[in-house]
């Protein structure tokens, strides 16, 4: 079993950084794919980003390519997305997703493993 949670949310203004890290806890002898994804109220849960198990290869979407960073630390259990220049589209809850196996599936049905997720919100 993966246990997950997600901090580093919050309030901000448009133009600004935030980061966001979410700590695996439970099995962590083998070590998941990672990733982020991000939900508004009313909609689907969309892939923001993902990272293989080594961290050797990361995924993103087209809206944060660019702007946005995913990495791990396997030693702490850790991953991290690093968001740069924010925009007010940014606003949602991000929640840190795992899964077995190298494939980052940008399906949020594809992932086994979520956190309670964390709240972002960029004004203008």
């Amino acid at each position: 079993q993966v246990e997950l949670t997600e901090s580093g949310g919050g309030l901000v203004q448009g133009g600004d950084s935030l980061t966001l890290s979410c700590t695996i806890s439970g099995r962590t002898q083998t070590k998941p794919t990672m990733a982020w994804f991000r939900q508004i109220p009313g909609k689907e849960r969309e892939f923001v980003a993902g990272i293989d198990d080594s961290g050797s290869v990361a995924n993103y979407a087209t809206a944060v390519k660019g702007r946005f960073t995913i990495s791990r630390d396997n030693a702490k259990n850790t991953v991290s997305l690093q968001m740069h220049s924010l925009h007010t589209e940014d606003t949602a809850i991000y929640y840190c997703a795992a899964r077995d196996g190298r494939n980052i599936h940008l399906a949020s049905f594809a992932w086994s493993y979520w956190g309670q997720g964390t709240p972002v919100s960029v004004s203008s």
